[in-house]
Formats: C-alpha cells, structure tokens, sequence
C-alpha cells in the first residue's frame, strides 16, 4: 500500500506527512507519531496497519528534515523538546493538518506513538487536544507541563516494556499519579522483561541492550489498541 505525501507546514517550518487510507469509509483518523528517528518503515508499516483496520493514518513529522543518524536525531528531537509549548505546537500543526484532509471530516481522531511518538501523544492528550484517543508504545512518559485537572479529554492507554531503562518504574509511578491528578482515563499494560522499542522486529539489530523486539508484546499490544479503539468509538 503505498503512502501519499501531504505537505504542511508549523508557521515557517515545511514539514511532510505520509497518509495511508483503508479501502473503505474510514472508521477515524488516527495521527501516527514516529520515533526519534522520524518517518521510518516501521512507522510507515503501522500507518498501513492502521489503514488495513479501517483507519485513515497519518504520519507526522517532527523535524521537517532528513534524520542522518541517531546522533542527528538526538540533537533535533533536543530543540524540539525545549520548551513544552514548541512542542506540541509542532504536534498541533500535524493534528490540524490530519484535521484539515478531506477525508478526515467528521471522523473522531486518535494519537498513537511509538518512543518520543508515544510521549508526544501524551503531550497532545496532557494539553487537552480533542482527541478520543492518547496511545503510547514503549514512550517516555516525563513532561515538563503535566496534565491540569479536568484538562485531558482523551483516553490514554499505554504499552510499556517493563525493563525498559528510558522509563524505570519512578517514572511509571509518577506518570500513574499526574493521571489520577488529572482525572483522566487511563490504561496500562506492563509487559515483564520487555525492553525499549518492542515494537520493532530490527530493535535487536541495532545492537542497544536498551532496546529489542519482542513477539508476544508486539501481538498483544497492538491487540490492545485495536480492541480500545473499538470501545471508544462504539
């Protein structure tokens, strides 16, 4: 299925977005959220996924740039993440360029994030975005503007990998309590023994004892999402 570029733009930053559309009406549309690295195969293969679900998905872009390496991302996804306003700033203007699409009238819309992706839609659903869904696979889970009471609109659900370095229990523990604070309605699912980037069948390529795939946690919460997104649209 091949994914059709869509230009837009975060004020004076050109950005591209990839959009993948089912066979059918789409059931919502759902804001694909990448990694650090930005669009991938691996995010441009959930995008079909999604699409194959029924849903019309749009991959983001988080840097209007090509990544070079995972140094170059580091640095980029560093100014990015500055100031929590310039950051979901640049993941609104994503949002609103799904929101404008023709095909994406009327549909509810969901986030869904993979790493730093699964962090920024926790960023979009802490901000208030109107949103019915935050998903997160093996995301960050700090902020510098946690969720105000009242203020998240979305349900949140979140797949972590419990031996995940990039998000130690503290961090989970602290991400329960902003939730609770904020009255929001949320899911979690720990996998035991699951690293960083679970999702990625060429995680144990890279050679990062961080990270590696893993099969039934890549099956079950891709389960989980699905099944959530069947609930919350009815």
């Amino acid at each position: 299925m091949a994914l059709e570029q869509i230009d837009y733009a975060d004020g004076d930053v050109p950005l591209t977005g990839f959009l993948a559309r089912p066979e059918g009406a789409p059931r919502a549309a759902v804001l694909v959220l990448p990694t650090i690295m930005n669009s991938t195969a691996p995010m441009v293969r959930r995008a079909q996924m999604l699409a194959h679900e029924g849903y019309l998905a749009f991959v983001a872009d988080f840097y209007g740039e090509q990544v070079r390496d995972f140094d170059h991302a580091r640095d980029l996804s560093g100014a990015l993440r500055a100031t929590a306003e310039g950051y979901r700033q640049r993941l609104h203007a994503g949002l609103s360029a799904l929101n404008a699409l023709p095909q994406a009238q009327g549909l509810p819309v969901a986030a869904v994030g993979y790493c730093m992706g699964g962090q920024a839609a926790l960023e979009l659903a802490r901000g208030g975005a109107d949103i019915v869904l935050a998903a997160s696979f093996h995301g960050l889970l700090d902020t510098q503007s946690p969720a105000r009471p009242g203020a998240v609109k979305a349900r949140i659900l979140i797949c972590h990998g419990d031996a995940d370095p990039l998000v130690p229990r503290a961090q989970v523990i602290a991400f329960w309590k902003e939730m609770d604070a904020a009255g929001a309605n949320w899911h979690f699912h720990s996998y035991s023994g699951v690293k960083h980037g679970f999702t990625d069948p060429g995680s144990d390529a890279r050679g990062m004892a961080a990270i590696g795939y893993d099969t039934s946690a890549d099956r079950q919460s891709w389960s989980a999402l699905i099944d959530l997104l069947d609930e919350v649209l009815g």
